[in-house]
């Protein structure tokens, strides 16, 4: 091989590297501009609400049982709104400071038991069935607050979509140096023109089978921590069929 043909296998080695960190580096501006466009106007709509009946009340303009009829639906936003900023922070501690990951050995029936334990409440009020599938002794190594979270994140998305009476599986799938956790739900699933656009800004934002609201951040959040223990997600979904979303990890990471 001669000097210019190494030259120009460098270089275009060099282009590759560079092209894939300003796709990186493109992926991160729009997820922090999506994520500060989604805080500022959420914020605004609540406050801007909540000060509007405020006057509304104070100028007689709705009497206070119409003011406390309209109470609840204020709830609701102010919890979409904390739940924004919960999972602003979360994602922000991983890329400021020292963040460095932490890997331990975790039994995934200890996760099921996690989510089980979690849910309670929203399981017993929908009569959603919540069943293990797969080994019960499996271990994966991995750190426990980014896992924690990405099925914490999947599982609501589940239970948000399922209706009254459905099932819910956590499976587990171990494969050569692999193990794949899956979270299935058989509810409202998700047409597939909406399938390529999940982790962008563009998704309309769908309610939940008992109204439940959301803003379609968790998934951009959860893509974003699954790249950070090197593994990978896949979202299968059919409407009115279901939904299986499978995160595929690797059994031990530095």
């Amino acid at each position: 091989m001669d000097f210019l043909s190494i030259n120009t296998r460098f270089m275009d080695d060099v282009v590759n590297e560079l092209q894939l960190k300003i796709e990186r580096l493109e992926n991160e501006i729009n997820f922090k501009n999506g994520l500060i466009s989604i805080l500022s106007h959420d914020s605004k709509e609540l406050f801007g609400t909540f000060l509007f009946l405020i006057e509304e009340l104070e100028q007689k303009n709705i009497s206070e049982e119409d003011f406390f009829t309209l109470l609840p639906q204020v709830k609701n936003d102010a919890k979409k709104n904390l739940q924004t900023v919960q999972d602003s922070i979360a994602w922000l501690k991983t890329q400021y400071g020292e963040f460095k990951i932490k890997p331990v050995k975790i039994r995934v029936m200890d996760l099921f038991h996690y989510l089980e334990e979690r849910y309670a409440a929203q399981l017993k009020e929908k009569n959603i069935n919540f069943y293990f599938k797969g080994d019960p002794n499996t271990f994966v190594t991995s750190d426990r607050i980014l896992l924690e979270y990405i099925l914490d994140k999947i599982f609501n998305n589940a239970a948000k979509y399922s209706l009254p009476g459905q099932d819910v599986y956590l499976q587990v799938i171990t494969e050569d140096d692999q193990v794949v956790l899956s979270v299935t739900d058989f509810g409202t699933g998700m047409n597939e023109k909406y399938l390529s656009g999940i982790y962008t800004y563009n998704i309309p934002i769908f309610l939940g089978t008992s109204g439940e609201k959301g803003v379609g951040l968790s998934l951009k959040i959860v893509k974003n921590f699954i790249s950070l223990l090197h593994g990978n997600i896949q979202i299968i979904s059919a409407e009115n069929k279901g939904t299986t979303v499978s995160i595929f990890l690797s059994k031990f990471i530095e």
